[in-house]
């Protein structure tokens, strides 16, 4: 029998969807991932099966094939443990066949606990595209995922309450959709910069029009300290914006689960030998 999971993965900071199809079949037992894994990818057998015993499951004794569709594209990441437990236990019969328009994403312990994962809002962006209804991620990416709208996020805590959510047992409760709190912490501001009257003007014609700067001077002049303030006089982010912006912070796994949208233009202060 052979069960096709709905998933997602990523390419560079854009999402797309992937199709976990899981295959059962007679012979010596065996635990086959194919379609481009890397290296996470491919130790996803080892977590599936320890997570499928632990969850009370029986782990199928048979030649056990993953196939990651599109097969032509690189699969990496640890995103893909849960469609595979998923279209484990449905090839099995251990569950129901997931439905058409769900799809799951998360990584597995051992222990059959659901971690948090990196680039979910891009992901979740990329299922809402494709038709997605209903999202399947771990609880702690779930207040991140709301950000797509327009899907039933369920944050699942792990694999013994998304296999009693499938057989109807104990139903997960959708994720409220996260909504941004007012920023308290002030800004850096140029009100603080004694003098430097020449950069102040060339930072706010930068801001206004939108034109690169460039500040050159020796060490020590104020450089770091004027361009930390920038984004005080900056417009604020538009909704566009800011869904783009956060989106490559959670790609870069620095995107802040309690807080997952920036609502601020960020700063960032990579070393001058970079």
């Amino acid at each position: 029998m052979v069960v096709s999971v709905r998933s997602l993965g990523l390419h560079g900071i854009a999402g797309y969807e992937v199709r976990a199809e899981c295959f059962l079949s007679g012979g010596l037992p065996a635990f086959d991932i194919v379609g481009l894994p890397d290296t996470a990818v491919r130790e996803a057998r080892e977590r599936v099966r320890a997570a499928v015993k632990n969850c009370g499951a029986k782990f199928p004794v048979s030649r056990i094939t993953v196939n990651l569709a599109p097969a032509g594209q690189k699969k990496a990441g640890t995103v893909y443990d849960l469609p595979i437990f998923v279209g484990l236990l449905a090839a099995s019969g251990e569950l129901p066949p997931p439905p058409a328009d769900a799809a799951f994403l998360g990584e597995l312990s051992l222990t059959g606990a659901v971690r948090g994962v990196s680039g979910v809002l891009p992901m979740a962006l990329a299922a809402r595209e494709a038709g997605i209804r209903t999202l399947f991620v771990p609880a702690e990416n779930a207040a991140e995922a709301t950000l797509a709208r327009g899907l039933t996020v369920c944050g699942v805590p792990d694999v013994r309450s998304l296999v009693q959510h499938l057989k109807g047992e104990a139903a997960i409760s959708p994720a409220a959709p996260w909504v941004p709190a007012p920023e308290e912490t002030p800004l850096p501001d140029l009100r603080d910069v004694m003098g430097q009257e020449n950069v102040k003007r060339a930072l706010e014609i930068a801001a206004a029009g939108g034109h690169n700067l460039l500040l050159i001077g020796s060490p020590g002049a104020g450089k770091s300290m004027l361009a930390k303030r920038l984004p005080s006089i900056l417009p604020d982010l538009t909704p566009r914006e800011a869904l783009e912006t956060s989106g490559i912070w959670s790609v870069a796994g620095l995107a802040d689960p309690a807080h997952p949208l920036l609502t601020r233009r960020p700063f960032r202060s990579p070393h001058h030998t970079a």
